[in-house]
């Protein structure tokens, strides 16, 4: 085959799981499309595919397992190649290989970079070839819309909590440089970028690895020098490191969302030394208390494991109390997910799938009426807000700074403007609720 009948398919990637790994299918991406290999939205279009999957937890690995699955029945039709990568091939690789035997190559996390000698080689061309093309200053196809993007400034983590697998499938906490993370920034907001969400597993640490210290203060007051970036979000901030200087950046920085995700994952004192956390429920009651003391509002967002080993009735009630006292804005909840090569993994006192199930849709519940309480809060007040979509009948919805895309609520509005875009920035007054989202006008 010649690099012109090559450069004639078109690739199918899909991303699962976290934004992390969204960013790593995004750089696989762009090498294929640098090449000149077109990337399809539609599989029934491809000739390659490639499934970037997930295996944090079982949930996850079964969705992987799914597509997987759902991607070898293309194998007798239009797909050609299909190619795993992601953390299940990492986590999995030998038996990705022997369990799947329609998967042409598998890919582990050091070797994304490889994606396009990897589709070359399956295609019989020379892999030693410098066809590549030019490269640009953004080594990567974003994926998300046009007007916000993430920026993964670290891999790995270090933390080695009970029960988590990503430092046994990502390794160590690896930072990048500083220079490397603004020059990406730089060429994502000159691509039309306005909201870059900072993600790690633990932004909190950023340049520990690199500079002695944790250096995502000084990482913010880089970037936040870039002239036509309006946001910077952060997410996954591990509590014990959320410094009285990094609250202040947050609080006076105008470029910085009022807003923090961070991971507790429970109240108990008991399961939170299980979990080997570094926090205890003093700890977290005396950081909200310190967020809530900043000059000006910061909506957080958190995490919590219901039905990790050992949690009684009394380590529920404790989570539940935290809950209905401090009125956390936004909250998932995950059924604990028992993984091999973890230490929760032979813990005794294995909580029964139903008293899971039963203590998620009970918590749930409690966090709906709070966060319910919490929207109130806005009611009359005026904020700036992107718009996210355009519906048929005129609504517009859109997303402030108090909320991250994908995971947390909406303002539904309406508009007497003629010309409103997706992307652009409105100020919106907050009138009412709709469920648990907001309903507004835009100014």
């Amino acid at each position: 085959m010649t690099k012109e009948e090559l450069i004639a398919k078109k690739f199918f990637l899909l991303n699962l799981g976290c934004d992390k790994n969204r960013v790593d299918g995004e750089e696989m991406a762009y090498l294929l499309e640098n090449y000149g290999i077109k990337q399809t939205e539609n599989i029934d279009e491809a000739q390659i595919v490639i499934v970037n999957t997930c295996a944090f937890i079982r949930s996850a690995k079964e969705e992987s397992i799914d597509y997987i699955c759902d991607a070898m029945q293309k194998k007798s039709e239009n797909c050609e190649k299909l190619i795993v990568t992601g953390c299940l091939a990492q986590r999995y690789y030998d038996e990705v290989k022997k369990g799947f035997p329609e998967v042409d190559a598998v890919l582990r996390l050091k070797n994304n970079d490889q994606i396009l000698n990897v589709v070359k080689g399956l295609y019989g061309l020379d892999t030693r070839a410098n066809d590549c093309g030019r490269y640009s200053a953004l080594k990567r196809s974003v994926s998300t819309p046009s007007y916000y993007a993430y920026l993964k400034i670290a891999d790995g983590c270090n933390n080695c909590c009970s029960y988590c697998t990503i430092p046994k499938i990502r390794g160590r906490f690896t930072s990048k440089p500083v220079e490397e993370l603004y020059k990406e920034a730089k060429a994502l907001v000159k691509s039309g970028v306005r909201e870059l969400i900072l993600v790690a597993q633990d932004v909190t640490n950023y340049g520990a690895d690199l500079y002695g210290e944790p250096k995502l203060v000084e990482l913010i007051k880089v970037l936040s020098k870039i002239r036509k970036l309006k946001w910077i979000r952060l997410h996954y901030c591990y509590p014990n490191l959320i410094s009285d200087e990094l609250l202040a950046e947050i609080s006076n920085n105008k470029k910085v969302c009022k807003y923090l995700d961070i991971p507790m994952q429970h109240a108990s004192n008991n399961i939170l030394k299980n979990m080997n956390r570094k926090d205890t429920l003093e700890s977290y009651e005396d950081l909200l208390k310190k967020i809530r003391n900043q000059k000006h509002f910061i909506a957080v967002r958190s995490t919590f494991i219901v039905g990790f080993p050992g949690e009684t009735r009394e380590d529920f009630a404790t989570l539940k109390d935290f809950l209905e006292r401090q009125k956390l804005q936004f909250v998932g909840f995950f059924k604990y997910s028992r993984e091999e090569l973890t230490a929760a993994y032979n813990m005794p006192n294995q909580v029964k799938e139903k008293v899971k199930d039963d203590r998620l849709a009970e918590i749930q519940s409690v966090q709906e009426n709070i966060l319910i309480e919490n929207q109130k809060r806005f009611i009359g007040k005026t904020t700036m807000s992107v718009v996210e979509k355009i519906y048929e009948d005129g609504t517009i919805a859109l997303r402030n700074q108090y909320n991250s895309p994908g995971v947390d609520s909406l303002i539904f509005a309406t508009s007497n403007k003629k010309k409103i875009k997706v992307g652009d920035f409105y100020s919106v007054k907050i009138t009412g609720l709709e469920g648990i989202d907001l309903r507004g006008e835009i100014l």
